[in-house]
């Protein structure tokens, strides 16, 4: 009785990935940073990060925050996950240790000898549009129904691509959990990084995306084309790196007639993330399809308006913190945007309206969803 009792009492010991780190993060690494930094200070779990890179894995020990150590052997990603895919082997134990649960944190979980199993599925554009994706992001699938055939747990950072996972792997419910995602978290010491635009900028709208194409870049340049003729004060920045969208976005932007109030910045530090957004007159968030929405959600939480479409988890994430256009409708984004750009009231409300949405939102309500999903997964596992 009393070893039952210390057992289910005892920290539950949790290897994570932590490879979405090194890098410019994304997204994802803005998940992975948030949530380890929640569940470091959480007494139930003992974390351990490791990282799935033979290059880079000596770069994550400095990107953990306290409370959170690596621990692994070298991992290199390419043939492990080849390994992983077709064999289901070898198991994560031989480069983590011993372990009460493994959790991926990138679509793809390890597999284990002994270890619960706990999967982060973002979103599923690969099912939904594969036509957008590019060659490593298709071989996704084959992992994940791997991973939920040996009884793999889903986490989801949205309803919707919970519902989306039952439908289209036909996993069992019990076992797929939404937990929402924090806002993101910028350095304090990152902060003062120079913010590279134009001295003659006047107003702008502000993008955050990767030049990928379900974020429909090329849209919002066509809805920039109907809006700036009438308001020649008016700048479209792009903040975000080049991605697999690149060639179109590059056909836009040099049919634009405005191309010379269209800025496009690359990557964008964490020192100049805030400035960059908190200057800018209204986010512009045309995807196609999401997830989640971290960049919504973070222009949400500083009082900056947002305008974005009706894509995947978007609604859900934004609620009525938004304003929300059909996907794809270029015409109603150019509405939308005018409509802040011209009315002091609009952007007011809007931007009141996203600051009380983007207040239900914290790392710490996410590591305790984890918490949780650890736990009920290291039981079953038992």
């Amino acid at each position: 009785m009393a070893i039952a009792r210390a057992e289910r009492d005892a920290p539950v010991r949790v290897a994570i990935d932590a490879t979405p780190l090194i890098g410019h993060r994304t997204g994802v690494g803005e998940f992975c940073r948030g949530v380890l930094g929640g569940l470091a200070t959480r007494p139930e779990v003992s974390m351990r990060a490791f990282a799935v890179s033979w290059r880079r894995r000596g770069r994550i020990a400095d990107a953990l925050p306290a409370g959170v150590r690596p621990a692994q052997r070298a991992m290199p990603a390419r043939p492990l996950h080849l390994a992983w895919r077709h064999l289901g082997w070898p198991p994560a134990e031989w480069f983590v240790g011993p372990a009460d649960v493994v959790h991926g944190t990138n679509f793809v979980v390890p597999p284990t000898r002994h270890a619960a199993r706990v999967v982060t599925v973002h979103d599923l554009t690969v099912v939904r549009f594969p036509e957008m994706c590019d060659p490593p992001t298709l071989r996704y699938p084959a992992l994940i129904r791997r991973a939920l055939d040996a009884g793999a747990y889903v986490h989801t950072p949205s309803q919707f691509v919970a519902t989306e996972v039952v439908d289209a792997f036909g996993a069992d419910p019990a076992r797929v959990r939404a937990v929402h995602s924090g806002i993101p978290i910028r350095p304090a010491s990152a902060a003062g990084a120079p913010l590279d635009l134009p001295p003659e900028i006047g107003r702008y709208v502000v993008s955050m995306a990767t030049a990928e194409p379900r974020k429909d870049l090329p849209g919002l340049v066509a809805a920039f084309d109907e809006l700036a003729g009438d308001r020649p004060d008016v700048w479209l920045v792009l903040g975000g790196p080049p991605g697999w969208g690149e060639e179109s976005l590059q056909a836009a932007l040099e049919r634009s007639p405005f191309r010379d109030r269209i800025v496009r910045l690359g990557w964008v530090e964490d020192g100049a993330f805030a400035p960059l957004l908190g200057r800018a007159r209204v986010l512009a968030y045309p995807s196609i399809y999401e997830g989640f929405g971290f960049p919504a959600l973070e222009a949400m939480a500083i009082g900056v308006p947002v305008v974005a479409t009706r894509a995947g988890a978007i609604p859900e994430v934004v609620g009525e913190g938004a304003a929300l256009v059909e996907v794809g409708d270029h015409v109603a984004l150019a509405e939308a945007l005018a409509g802040v750009l011209d009315s002091d009231e609009r952007a007011q409300a809007l931007a009141e309206a996203g600051r009380r949405r983007a207040a239900a939102f914290g790392w710490d309500a996410c590591a305790e969803g984890l918490s949780a999903l650890y736990r009920e997964a290291a039981h079953a596992a038992r």
